[in-house]
């Protein structure tokens, strides 16, 4: 099945990429640009609505495959053209549809919101409300956690957080340039792998579904990550890009399957690996605005890649940084479900080492 995702990829990236190009055009006009201010990075005007671009890379591809399923379905003749291992999941694919399309659906209204937050400045009140909700609509609609010890009232709560938390930790992580995007993608990568390699226990398969939505992701990130990387910026994703991405990854951790079963148990963690670098982030921003008496939710200069650049790092060398810490957790993910109890444990104490020697650097460096 890898050679049918290697297309979606590249469609997705040059659609991305296609649709920033005139996001850049036209942003502009609208008064979406990102100007220097006290807690800005950059020296001069930049356009902003990037996120625009990836929810093109996404929703238009998945578009053109939903009107090509329905017209195979009904030609038999077109079925017979296809590999076979392609032709035996249509059924599959035509009744996973109806989620795909409520899971965008709910996804662009985050996008309008946060571009609408670029543009206009909303309230914080206003948008954790609305993600609120749209958390909520997307539990109701089967994203949840799925824990046989754990009540059905506690995992939708447990679940509303889990998404709420990660559209504001990427949201918060979207502080220099390519930062947010490029560790969104390692993490979708790696993701991706992870659905690739690790068996559905129910059907012992590939859960192909959830890779092939994660590759068109990774593809949409790639396209956008050409206009805006470590070493350039000539557009933001913004808010709406950022909602959008935060929002995707987590319904997707709760869409797969990481119970590898009875004797592994231990991979249902699988997500807390791959995401450690985000939510570490946002951990630590959290506990340092509320030890200074600030509130969580105004921004300031204490992110991650900020305390890199404290401590002598340029921006570059910074972003660079917490690609490689997110990639070094992430390794940790491809392991789990060939690792017995032990194994996973010292996988896991790896991943808690690599953050705490950040956080004794990082400590280090502001006492100086």
């Amino acid at each position: 099945m890898l050679y049918a995702y290697l297309p979606a990829f590249f469609v997705a990236l040059l659609l991305s990429w296609s649709a920033c190009v005139v996001v850049r055009r036209m942003a502009p006009r609208f008064g979406l640009v990102d100007k220097p201010g006290e807690r800005k990075i950059h020296t001069a005007p930049i356009p902003t609505g990037g996120g625009l671009g990836i929810w093109f890379g996404i929703v238009v591809p998945f578009a053109v495959a939903q009107f090509a399923l329905f017209l195979f379905l009904r030609s038999e003749s077109l079925q017979a053209r296809l590999p076979e291992t392609v032709a035996l999941h249509l059924d599959g694919f035509w009744f996973r549809s109806g989620q795909l399309w409520m899971l965008l659906g709910l996804g662009s209204i985050l996008v309008i919101l946060g571009t609408l937050d670029d543009r206009f400045n909303l309230n914080w009140k206003l948008r954790i409300g609305v993600q609120a909700v749209i958390a909520s609509l997307a539990v109701y609609c089967g994203w949840r956690l799925a824990f046989e010890a754990c009540p059905d009232w506690l995992a939708c709560i447990l679940s509303v957080f889990w998404i709420v938390g990660l559209i504001n930790s990427f949201n918060m992580l979207d502080n220099m340039n390519g930062l947010s995007a490029g560790v969104a993608a390692i993490c979708t990568a790696f993701l991706a792998a992870v659905m690739m390699f690790a068996p559905n226990p129910l059907s012992q398969q590939p859960q192909f579904f959830v890779a092939g939505f994660l590759i068109v992701l990774f593809g949409a990130l790639a396209g956008f990550l050409l206009h805006n990387n470590p070493f350039r910026a000539k557009l933001f994703m913004g808010d709406g890009g950022a909602y959008f991405i935060g929002f995707l990854l987590a319904t997707t951790t709760l869409s797969a399957t990481f119970s590898g079963g009875e004797e592994s148990r231990q991979t249902i963690f699988v997500p807390l690996l791959i995401l450690a670098v985000p939510l570490y982030d946002t951990a630590t921003v959290v506990l340092i605005r509320l030890r200074s008496g600030k509130s969580p939710f105004v921004g300031d200069k204490n992110h991650f890649s900020h305390r890199l650049v404290d401590l002598g790092l340029t921006k570059t060398q910074a972003v660079l940084t917490v690609y490689l810490a997110t990639a070094i957790c992430c390794l940790g993910s491809l392991l789990l479900y060939q690792a017995d109890f032990f194994g996973a444990s010292l996988i896991f104490l790896q991943t808690l080492l690599v953050l705490l020697l950040v956080a004794i650097i990082e400590h280090t460096g502001r006492g100086r």
